[in-house]
Order: structure tokens, then C-alpha cells, then sequence
């Protein structure tokens, strides 16, 4: 972590996570996992919160802030309930344990407190169009090297769907959901959108038939064809910890 730290993702996404968690009441303890270079993580020191930073290795220190070596796919080093919120920019696409992960962070965010995180965002009609023509989706444009495996690959690319249910299943709750930016050829793609939402929505309706589960299908579909999520680079998700997981998620231990 240098002076000039880098902000390893895509543009604007840490000014939108900042705004996010800037704008709450009560937040004095904040994890910024993976922390990179430690550019979020020197925004929270500037901020006068108390700011603890994790990854898989040191990239160097941010006066004031305190750093921990984290397997984000294992137990986490914190106390149960230690932190206001968890920040996690582009970290939940390159591990193999996403569901580990989000109960590991349910376990050290206190009740009420915040996971906010970002990954790109392959539910955008941009990326759903290049996955049609070529298999792959957008920022995963090619195959992993399987000869030399990284922690840098893109090995859980998560669709907004299966990130909901990931986080509610989890036991956090999503408030909102934003983007970092929409680029101007993704506009390219909104005349998609009345015949995409039609057969969506159509699709359902009719294979649904828990009465439950179509009240939150209806969420998820205003979601879904939310701004942020159709023409978004990069998806930011803001969630809020319940009380405790769903029944059969057992927090790691």
C-alpha cells in the first residue's frame, strides 16, 4: 500500500461503495476485504472511521489502519460482531467458497450492520448479448488459464440473481442496489428491454407456483430491471445483516 495506491477495479465503483457507506449513522469499525493496494481502506482512515484492512498478502501499510491476512474462503480472523459493515470491492468473483464467505461475514458484522460489495456485472443486457454470440460474459471475455491457476481469475462470476440468494440465504438482506457507471454502448441494448422483461416475467410467473416465493419473484424481477442491473459495468450491492442465518447455514466456525 503506497502513497499512490491504485484502485484496482472499474471506474467510479469506489465513489459509489463510499457514498454508500458514508451516508449510514453509526459506522466506527469497517473491514475492507480484499483490500488491495489499500485504496478504500485509506478513504476510511481520511474518514475517521476505525479501519481494518484484509487480504491474502501485505501490498504494503496505510498509516492508521490495522491489517490482517484473510482466506476469504476460510474462518475469518475477527470476533463474532466486530465490525459496522464489511466492504468487499471486486473480491467475491475469485474464490472458491462464496457462500462460506457471506456467512463468515454475517458472523463478524453485528446485527443491523452492513456488507457492501461489488463485482461485474454479467446480468447486464451487454454482457448476457456476448455470452449468447461467445459463452463467456463480459470482463471474462476468454478461458482461465488452467495451467496456471491465480487468485486474480474470475472463477465465480455471479449473475444478480444467484448474488441475491446468496446474500439472503446468507442471512443479509439486500437494501439497494447501484452501479458504478453505465457506459454509452450499453444503451445500445434498451430496446431489449420491454421484450426481455415480457418473457422474463412470463417465465416467472408460470414456473413458480409457491405463493411465498412470487411475492419475493416480483422483487427480484424490479430488480433485475433496475438501471443499475441492465446497463451497469460493475454491480454494487448494499446489504443489510439480520439477526441470524437462515435455518441450515451454520456460520463457520
Amino acid at each position: 500500500m503506497s502513497d499512490a495506491a491504485r484502485e484496482n477495479t472499474s471506474r467510479n465503483t469506489h465513489n459509489v461503495v463510499a457514498g454508500l457507506l458514508f451516508a449510514e449513522q453509526g459506522v466506527k469499525r469497517v473491514l475492507d476485504l480484499p483490500c488491495g493496494e489499500g485504496a478504500f481502506t485509506r478513504r476510511l482512515v481520511e474518514r475517521g472511521i476505525e479501519a481494518h484492512a484484509g487480504d491474502c498478502a501485505r501490498q504494503g501499510t496505510i498509516p492508521g489502519a490495522s491489517f490482517e491476512v484473510c482466506d476469504m474462503n476460510g474462518p475469518l480472523p475477527f470476533e463474532k460482531g466486530f465490525f459496522d459493515a464489511v466492504v468487499c470491492i471486486d473480491g467475491i468473483e475469485h474464490i472458491e467458497r462464496p457462500f462460506d464467505f457471506m456467512r463468515e461475514c454475517h458472523r463478524i458484522v453485528r446485527p443491523g450492520g452492513l456488507l457492501l460489495l461489488s463485482t461485474p456485472n454479467i446480468s447486464a443486457l451487454r454482457s448476457r448479448w456476448r455470452w449468447f454470440l461467445t459463452g463467456f460474459h463480459n470482463k471474462c471475455k476468454r478461458p482461465l488459464n488452467e495451467g496456471s491457476p491465480s487468485p486474480l481469475n474470475h472463477i465465480s462470476m455471479v449473475s444478480f440473481p444467484e448474488l441475491r440468494y446468496r446474500l439472503h440465504a446468507g442471512g443479509f438482506h439486500i437494501r439497494s442496489v447501484a452501479a458504478n457507471r453505465t457506459k454509452l454502448i450499453s444503451w445500445i441494448y434498451a430496446p431489449a428491454v420491454p421484450l426481455a422483461w415480457l418473457v422474463t416475467a412470463g417465465v416467472l410467473r408460470r414456473e413458480e407456483k409457491d405463493a411465498e416465493q412470487r411475492g419475493r419473484n416480483r422483487e427480484i424481477l424490479r430488480q433485475m430491471f433496475s438501471k443499475a442491473v441492465l446497463f451497469g459495468e460493475t454491480l454494487i450491492v448494499e446489504a443489510e445483516r439480520a439477526n441470524r442465518c437462515r435455518p441450515g447455514r451454520q456460520e463457520l466456525l
